[in-house]
């Protein structure tokens, strides 16, 4: 399975991007997918994740009302949608993939629970 990120820049304080993360290769039949962030010397911090179905979705307290995750599976890809956006939203931003779910209404938040990423792309917001 393959990750391939893109849509991060640079974007003013209150802008928005959308990030996209296409996902190839023998993906299986359920899998979740989430959005993670990282800056220099932190670890790597879940920004939203969203089960096989869609029906369940995760952000974290500093995103949530700001950002939207989404999936398209017709088109294999997951969508972040920022907005809104603030200086300490400044990070890399990776997706990643988990695979062979029990069940299909079910997101993790760990990002040890994933077994495929994306290379990350990198989102800076200037004040």
């Amino acid at each position: 399975v393959q990750l391939q990120a893109f849509g991060g820049g640079l974007v003013q304080a209150g802008g928005s991007l959308r990030l996209s993360c296409v996902v190839s290769g023998r993906t299986g039949r359920t899998y979740a997918l989430g959005w993670f962030r990282q800056t220099p010397g932190r670890e790597r911090d879940v920004v939203a994740s969203l089960s096989d179905n869609g029906s369940s979705t995760f952000y974290s307290d500093s995103v949530k009302g700001r950002f939207t995750i989404s999936r398209s599976d017709a088109k294999n890809t997951v969508y972040l949608q920022m907005n809104s956006l603030k200086p300490e939203d400044t990070a890399v931003y990776y997706c990643a993939y988990k695979r062979s779910i029990y069940s299909r209404s079910a997101y993790f938040t760990r990002p040890e629970s994933y077994d495929f990423w994306g290379q990350g792309t990198q989102v800076t917001v200037s004040s």
